[in-house]
């Protein structure tokens, strides 16, 4: 498949801008119908919604406030309501405005505080606050507004306000690409290489969010599912894009075609995407263990994502790279290619050297790695779940303004008042439950809404002395519902928002062990298959909890302790968004899944050739965790811009996550791993006989079949094979084998001391030898097949060709010039 798109580069890139455009053009005639319902089924306060929804259907519309607060004498004072009335009368003949309920009315008189300083007017449109248009919002916002003045301070509050404080769609996404092309460029050194993970990430996610909108018209999506999925599919797209741009473009430098290393990156680092992709795609539907609706459409989106993610780097990749063709290289690697020749394949650099030092110091690495992530792990021993809202935005916005007048007027727990609602209950039987609910402690107001006609549903709103938030506010509604209730003798549901979300937590607490469980198993099951190994997959496992644990507690020290939340821009503390634990574990062992396979699958192939252990942990390290580092930083770039998203919930996902993908990377996979890998020794790589015959295949790297060898350039100058090759497909013997001869000068002098490498079709360095003093060489092979033979000597012209080694040693001499090569 990578071939054909590689040769048919056009038709594929037109097909993928035809179905972008094509969606575009769907979703923007469609729209959108996301739902927010974050109620729970068979919960108290999901019966209470129910039969507030059915009595008070014309509540329906979004409420929102406008409040004002003058710091002395009344908010009755003709001057402040001549400024006030007007304002409020102009609001309500507002075309998609339902209601204005006005504090200066005879039903409006409890909507001034006590002591007179403070009022709210409740604005209901006429829709949900998803389907209010922003320029209606912004008009209430404007007229509100142009009321005050020195000494009368005005401020709006509600979800359509909020909608007009976001930043402009796609803010965090162009944020999270640019720092990506930053660390792009300087990974490359090549603006056409920088682009190509971009491109790839843009389509994945672009179809990935419009396919979304289409499908929340049939099926139940939370507006916050699109988010999360452009979230989750920019970082994964980036990096898989870079994965198999990083694997071609060694190629191109070792002296392969564009398109010979363009087959051998989809085909090697092509496989690990596609096996990556699917690890992803299985944590998140891990979610579908907990049983929650309103998770569903989260995992309908990021999966989606994923999928089209993955589609988008197995398929427009290749067309892109056979568009670019050399020019995937910068100028000056080009010019020292066609100058030098192929580069060693030996890894070399800063990741070589730290890959022989975790193999030195494995103990003393491994123990720090532990200290580390143990420290940053103890805050989440603190993690309560909850629900953020207005109170929790940044100071300087007017929601957060409002919330903290109408705390200072009307008390803390105004602003997440309870309802009690029941069914069939006599008035005297309601009247008795509101004593009773009065004399609870933590309550601060409590009255019963006149039923609608018609109705037998009673309504008693109840208003808590401490602050939704608080930890009080949870004890007062367990009191309410273990003894106020069952003593009125009543059946009565417990509901409001506060109370929906503390349901949720309860029921997440409740079923995060077994999604948890269903994921590790999951992984564990994948990993055992693709690795033929027990502890690899139990180690992945351990290292995943592990970054949970300290990811979590980076959240909980931001978000909950309040550790520079302020100074991020995400806003006042508060407890963890009830369902971000179930969606950010999803993506955090689908990511944590990722990085394990890059890593170790190179660990795998090179044990599978070796039976060395340390070699293959060594070299497995050396030439993965400079492009595992890479992708982390993009990740880390990019989930952090979705701090500007202006949405709490796409804050905490993206600094939770951006936190668990930098241990991840640079602690987990870099260092620890390594470290535990050393210390295990080959019983990495156990695994039983009578498993090992009842496990299905499943390879994450190609096996290296016989073919016929292809030619191979440095820059223009082609060469031969050396020896005539078996057809392609041939059986070739299995056995090791050997190819030896003598490097000489053209005069036939023996050239000492020049490096030569043996390389698989894959790109794997097989073995590598110097020349005696003689010119001999000798270099094995793991078995028959095609190989590269590399050649560089300080003196010479570097010097490469394919070869092809049957089950008999091969000879092969190699004559080095000024000029070129010759056998």
């Amino acid at each position: 498949m990578a071939r054909w798109c590689y040769r048919h580069r056009l038709v594929v890139v037109v097909l993928w801008v035809g179905v972008l455009f094509g969606l575009g053009a769907a979703g923007s005639t469609a729209g959108t119908d996301y739902s927010d319902n974050f109620s729970l089924p068979d919960t108290d306060s999901k019966q209470a919604l129910d039969l507030m929804v059915e009595a008070f259907p014309q509540r329906s519309g979004d409420p929102n406030t406008v409040v004002w607060r003058v710091p002395e004498g009344s908010v009755r004072d003709a001057a402040v309501r001549e400024r006030l009335a007007p304002a409020l009368e102009e609001i309500a003949g507002m075309k998609g405005v339902g209601e204005v309920a006005s504090p200066y009315t005879e039903a409006g008189a409890a909507q001034i505080s006590e002591d007179g300083r403070t009022a709210y007017a409740q604005v209901t449109f006429a829709e949900q606050a998803n389907a209010v248009p922003k320029e209606l919002v912004q008009d209430v916002v404007d007229t509100a507004g142009e009321a005050r003045r020195d000494g009368l301070q005005v401020e709006l509050g509600g979800q359509a306000i909020t909608r007009i404080q976001e930043p402009p769609t796609g803010t965090a996404e162009l944020v999270g690409l640019g720092a990506a092309a930053v660390v792009l460029f300087l990974a490359f050194g090549s603006l056409f290489a920088m682009s190509l993970p971009l491109v790839v990430a843009v389509f994945g996610v672009g179809t990935g969010m419009l396919s979304t909108m289409l499908l929340s018209h049939a099926t139940d999506v939370p507006e916050v599912a699109p988010l999360l999925g452009s979230l989750i599919g920019l970082g994964v797209g980036i990096d898989y894009a870079l994965f198999i741009v990083t694997r071609h473009r060694k190629g191109v430098l070792r002296g392969m075609e564009p398109e010979e290393a363009a087959v051998i990156a989809l085909n090697t680092s092509g496989r690990a995407v596609l096996f990556a992709g699917g690890t992803v795609c299985i944590a998140l539907a891990g979610m579908l263990v907990m049983n929650m609706r309103f998770l569903d459409g989260v995992v309908i989106a990021t999966s989606l994502t994923v999928v089209l993610s993955v589609l988008a780097a197995v398929t427009l990749l290749p067309a892109l790279l056979g568009v670019l063709g050399k020019r995937v290289l910068s100028r000056r690697q080009r010019r020292r290619l066609a100058a030098e020749g192929p580069e060693p394949v030996e890894a070399r650099g800063a990741a070589a050297r730290w890959s022989v030092t975790v193999q030195k110091r494995p103990k003393s690495i491994a123990l720090v790695a532990v200290v580390v992530m143990a420290a940053l792990a103890v805050p989440v021993l603190s993690l309560r779940l909850g629900a953020t809202d207005q109170g929790n935005h940044r100071e300087d916005t007017t929601t957060r303004q409002a919330y903290d007048l109408l705390a200072e007027g009307f008390g803390p727990g105004f602003n997440g008042p309870l309802q009690l609602v029941t069914e069939d209950a006599a008035p005297a039987a309601v009247q008795a439950l509101v004593e009773r609910v009065r004399a609870t402690e933590g309550v601060a107001q409590v009255a019963a809404m006149p039923s609608p006609p018609g109705s037998d549903v009673s309504v008693i709103n109840v208003v808590p002395t401490t602050s939704p938030q608080s930890e009080a506010t949870d004890r007062l509604i367990d009191t309410l519902r273990d003894e106020v209730v069952p003593q009125s003798g009543e059946t009565v549901h417990v509901g409001g928002v506060t109370a929906v979300f503390k349901d949720f937590a309860a029921v997440t607490g409740d079923r995060l062990p077994y999604f948890i469980g269903a994921i590790i198993a999951l992984g564990f099951l994948l990993l055992l298959i693709a690795f033929r190994s027990l502890v690899v997959p139990l180690t992945a496992a351990v290292m995943n909890l592990i970054a949970a644990a300290a990811s979590f507690g980076v959240l909980v020290a931001v978000f909950q302790w309040g550790w520079g939340a302020e100074a991020l821009g995400v806003g006042k503390e508060g407890p963890i968004t009830a369902f971000l634990p179930v969606i950010m574990l999803s993506l955090l062992f689908g990511l944590s899944m990722d990085y394990q396979v890059f890593l170790v699958s190179r660990m795998h192939e090179e044990w599978v050739h070796t039976k060395d252990n340390a070699r293959a942990v060594r070299v497995g390290l050396a030439e993965t965790s400079r492009v595992i580092n890479c992708a982390a930083l993009i990740m880390i770039c990019v989930f952090s811009a979705f701090v500007l998203s202006g949405d709490m919930e796409g804050a905490m996902a993206g600094i939770g996550l951006a936190a668990a993908v930098a241990l991840d990377a640079f602690i987990l996979r870099t260092a620890l791993v390594p470290a535990a890998m050393h210390l295990l020794g080959r019983s990495n790589w156990w695994l039983p006989a009578g498993l090992e015959k009842r496990l299905p295949h499943l390879a994450v790297e190609p096996k290296e079949e016989a073919q016929e060898p292809g030619p191979v350039h440095a820059e223009g100058r082609a060469t031969e094979s050396a020896v005539p090759g078996p057809r392609a497909g041939a059986p070739v013997e299995e056995a090791g084998s050997v190819v030896y001869g003598f490097v000489r000068a053209p005069d036939g002098e023996p050239v000492a001391d020049v490096v030569l490498t043996l390389v698989s079709t894959g790109g794997r360095q097989v073995d590598r030898v110097t020349s005696l003093a003689d010119g001999s060489y000798i270099l094995s092979a793991p078995s028959g097949g095609a190989y590269l033979l590399a050649v560089t000597a300080g003196a010479h012209e570097p010097w490469a060709r394919h070869i092809m080694i049957g089950g008999d040693a091969l000879v092969h001499d190699v004559v080095l010039s000024e000029v070129g090569a010759s056998r």
